[in-house]
């Protein structure tokens, strides 16, 4: 899947581009469910040092095409560990696919899945990471907001919330806990926009309702800024983003996923 970069001629860095993997521990993982199943995932921590923060994340709609590999997410684990010492636990939710393999049993509508998100926090918990972080993109926020609120995770980061399979009590929970809740909201989103999601968020007191101007649902083009806005929340000393490194890298290919899209809530009317 990757391809190595020739040695550089000179010292210069090079940019960070989509494709680019900088360095860092990847290891394949399980994750065990309480109701018997085994879904797949990755880890990826710094290479040269503990991780200062963990993002344990949950992907989009997965019968829109939503996965562990969904592309900010695919991002992320191959550019934070070694940009901002963060480690990221990626996987995929029961009955999803993606290169890494296939996790057991059925997409459940986000009920079933509070088995999922619990197996990842308990593993992330297992190993000792430290801050951890739930990190939601649209049918994953609804996931994070119903059942990310655990006491061992120090808050959540919402991408393109849609709040479609959460509830007034989960907003109830997240804040009477406290916890900071920081919501990415594009402007041109096609299921809930910044001033809506300012309306909805309001419930929880603490919440942070960041509109993105430009950006739309799916964040191409944007996933730069999508984890510059991850990185200010999680590791603020690493903010912003370098665009450019400094030592070995590789690039991967993405074109297994050319006929996948993460255009998730289709039967949502959008607004005009």
């Amino acid at each position: 899947m990757t391809t190595p970069t020739p040695p550089a001629s000179d010292p210069t860095s090079q940019p960070i581009r989509a494709n680019s993997i900088l360095p860092a521990r990847r290891e394949d993982i399980e994750l065990h469910t309480a109701d018997g199943l085994t879904l797949v995932g990755e880890l990826a921590r710094p290479a040269d040092r503990d991780p200062v923060a963990t993002l344990v994340c949950l992907h989009p709609l997965p019968t829109h095409g939503g996965m562990m590999d969904s592309h900010v997410l695919r991002k992320a684990a191959w550019r934070l560990p070694a940009l901002a010492g963060v480690a990221v636990l990626r996987f995929n939710t029961r009955g999803t696919s993606s290169v890494r393999g296939t996790s057991e049993g059925q997409f459940a509508g986000g009920a079933d899945e509070r088995y999922d998100v619990a197996a990842a926090i308990e593993y992330a918990e297992f190993e000792e990471l430290p801050s951890l972080w739930v990190l939601g993109w649209s049918f994953g926020t609804d996931l994070a907001l119903r059942y990310g609120n655990e006491p061992s995770v120090v808050g959540a980061i919402l991408l393109s919330p849609p709040l479609r399979f959460s509830t007034p009590e989960d907003l109830t929970g997240w804040a009477a806990s406290g916890k900071p809740v920081v919501a990415l909201v594009p402007e041109f989103d096609d299921y809930l926009r910044p001033a809506e999601a300012a309306e909805r968020f309001a419930a929880i007191p603490q919440a942070d309702v960041v509109g993105v101007p430009g950006a739309k649902h799916l964040w191409v083009g944007d996933a730069e800024t999508a984890l510059n806005e991850i990185i200010r929340r999680v590791a603020p000393s690493s903010y912003p983003l370098p665009e450019t490194w400094h030592g070995p890298m590789e690039y991967g290919d993405a074109s297994a996923y050319a006929d996948r899209t993460v255009a998730a809530f289709a039967d949502v009317p959008r607004p005009q």
